[in-house]
């Protein structure tokens, strides 16, 4: 099983030896190629290539006592966050004025690292394999975030909101983050080094002190922690009064994750305004147009929100962009939303889709899985992780 064998590349006690042969031919080899290509800018990488800065990170890493001191499951997160957390580079990056830049390679290598996991390491439909693919993408798409942490004015709200996420996950912490930008930092050659690692050695400090460095922080309620994790300015440990008159159900998932069967089962009373249904309705395609799918859509949605009556948002709803244009919707009307993710194994999912009544091309499938991005715990009051 490629689970076993990209987690037997993870180094052991009790030499810790890191053997780059087996990782460039197992773990790494989709990406190796591209990464040895990708150059780099002197000033901040003067080891030079992408592929040597990796290995450079790496071996920081895993001579951390730190990292030495951890749970094996944490060890192989951290571990294969760390050889996948610039694999995006070679397509982010560009030459601008004679100065290479990787712009937003972080979130771009976490939906690489995903799809690589996902489809090709068998790690999805599990709720254990989905928890390890996601604590590792969710390393990848924030490593940078210490570096930068200081700089925000909101920087306290900040780390408890990625925090939040160890909520979905227990592979996940701002230890583990912290512990992988440490390693990033010191895995290259620079002039500044001294001034970032001392950068993210304030933010760990900062996660310290704001009570959410190793868990979630322990906010009264769920509806309090939405509301100070979407900014509002109160007191997050006061339990706010929570107003809202009842709940709508956000599916989120791939085609052929079973959301209908889920809903029929789980929800079997409530009003489903659906997407797929008004598609039909308009015979209008999956892969066309969608503005007047989602505007008729938001109609029946908003129907149902001036009567305060509870549905579910039976869609996609894949990226946290699509996903918070319908929680403005729903929360404006004074709704809480409640986001349900599902997913199945690859070749399960294809095959569900395969035997729909309204099947989407195989092709299609594949794009919508590197787009997707699962819904973080900070996105509504609350959010699940399903595997069915």
């Amino acid at each position: 099983m490629m689970e076993d064998i990209i987690c037997a590349a993870v180094p052991a006690a009790p030499r810790y030896a890191i053997d780059w042969t087996l990782i460039e031919q197992t773990v790494m080899r989709p990406f190796v190629s591209d990464l040895k290509r990708t150059a780099q800018e002197p000033d901040f990488h003067g080891e030079g290539d992408v592929w040597t800065h990796t290995k450079m990170v790496c071996e920081e890493l895993t001579a951390q006592p730190e990292f030495r001191s951890l749970a094996r499951r944490q060890q192989e997160v951290v571990f294969l966050a760390a050889l996948l957390h610039d694999v995006a580079k070679p397509r982010c990056s560009v030459l601008e004025d004679g100065v290479w830049h990787a712009p937003k390679h972080a979130p771009a290598g976490a939906k690489l690292a995903r799809e690589y996991l996902w489809k090709e390491c068998g790690l999805s439909g599990t709720p254990e394999a989905q928890a390890f693919r996601e604590a590792i993408c969710l390393l990848i798409r924030y490593h940078t975030t210490p570096l930068h942490t200081l700089q925000y004015s909101d920087a306290e709200a900040r780390l408890r909101k990625l925090a939040s996420n160890g909520a979905l996950t227990p592979f996940f912490s701002l230890r583990l983050l912290h512990l992988l930008s440490t390693a990033d930092m010191c895995g290259r050659i620079c002039y500044d080094k001294q001034e970032v690692l001392e950068k993210v050695a304030l933010s760990a400090e900062m996660a310290k002190e704001s009570g959410c460095f190793d868990a979630p922080y322990p906010f009264p309620s769920d509806h309090t922690a939405h509301a100070y994790l979407s900014g509002r300015r109160i007191v997050p440990d006061a339990e706010l009064y929570d107003e809202t008159w009842g709940e709508v159900i956000l599916m989120a998932g791939l085609p052929g994750t079973g959301k209908d069967t889920y809903i029929g089962e789980q929800f079997p009373s409530l009003p489903v305004v659906s997407l797929d249904g008004i598609r039909r309705e308009k015979g209008i395609s999956p892969t066309g147009d969608q503005s007047k799918v989602v505007s008729a859509a938001r109609e029946c949605a908003k129907a149902l929100l001036r009567e305060r009556q509870p549905f579910v948002w039976n869609a996609t709803s894949l990226t946290p962009q699509l996903r918070q244009k319908q929680i403005r919707l729903f929360e404006d009307y004074g709704a809480r939303v409640r986001i349900v993710y599902l997913e199945t194994p690859w070749e399960e999912n294809k095959r569900r889709n395969r035997n729909r009544e309204h099947s989407v091309p195989e092709a299609v499938l594949e794009q919508m899985l590197s787009d997707l991005i699962p819904p973080e715990r900070f996105e509504a009051q609350n959010v699940e992780w399903n595997c069915i």
